[in-house]
């Protein structure tokens, strides 16, 4: 399966490999100088703090946007609100992490044919079906899904550094007309597994690949970005 971006976005295919949280434009061409084509920019969020302000972001994506793709990655609700952002930011790829209302995706669709939207589903923070009803109402309005792991300690639906029940991935993956990345306590250790075990579209990873003092280690993203190209090179075998 292949996730295709609106045009203007650019193409996506299976193996879609993504590191969120980046810090600063020095991490951003580490990022970029160990193979990873996407890069994501929490922002404008519920339970975490922003890694970098909107305006760093900004001269981020100027600087090096001819490299990689970026990502806008909020809680932001309203197709606006939205829409404005990922115009300020020069990014034509949201993830969104908030409750948005089926409206507002309708409307977000409409108003921005030329995003590409991937809509998370918080494993663990609403049962299997409630999840398998949200692919069901929302599969015309997204481009994609991501799933990652609810921490009820915090209410965070991503970013939490923990695993969640990968069948739960596999079911969804199974059962979505769209592609399902996975992301959730990913690390260069388990993504093999966590593609065995789910065959998803790609997979996302931002607090596996970092060291103690936050940033991202070089050798930890070569590692993740091996295992998964291994792993995503042997299930299209299989």
């Amino acid at each position: 399966m292949s996730l295709t971006t609106r045009r203007d976005a650019g193409t996506i295919e299976r193996g879609f490999i993504q590191m969120a949280g980046v810090i600063d434009t020095q991490e951003a061409r580490l990022l970029i100088d160990c193979g990873v084509p996407f890069l994501g920019f929490p922002l404008v969020l519920g339970y975490h703090k922003e890694d970098l302000t909107v305006d760093q972001a900004t001269k981020i994506v100027a600087e090096l946007h001819d490299r990689a793709t970026f990502v806008l990655i909020t809680y932001l609700n309203t197709a606006d609100e939205v829409i404005a952002l990922c115009q300020r930011l020069g990014t034509r790829v949201v993830q969104l992490h908030g409750d948005i209302a089926l409206a507002e995706l309708r409307k977000l669709r409409d108003a921005a044919p030329q995003l590409t939207v991937i809509k998370s589903l918080s494993v663990g923070r609403s049962d299997e079906a409630a999840l398998r009803a949200q692919v069901n109402v929302t599969a015309d309005l997204v481009d994609a899904y991501i799933t990652d792991t609810f921490d009820p300690t915090t209410g965070a639906t991503g970013a939490t550094g923990k695993v969640h029940n990968w069948a739960v991935s596999h079911d969804l993956v199974a059962l979505s007309p769209k592609p399902v990345i996975v992301a959730g306590g990913l690390t260069p250790d388990n993504v093999a597994a966590a593609i065995a075990a789910t065959s998803p579209a790609g997979v996302d990873v931002h607090t596996g690949v970092e060291g103690p003092d936050g940033r991202k280690q070089a050798d930890l993203v070569r590692d993740f970005v091996d295992a998964a190209r291994r792993a995503f090179g042997a299930t299209t075998a299989t």
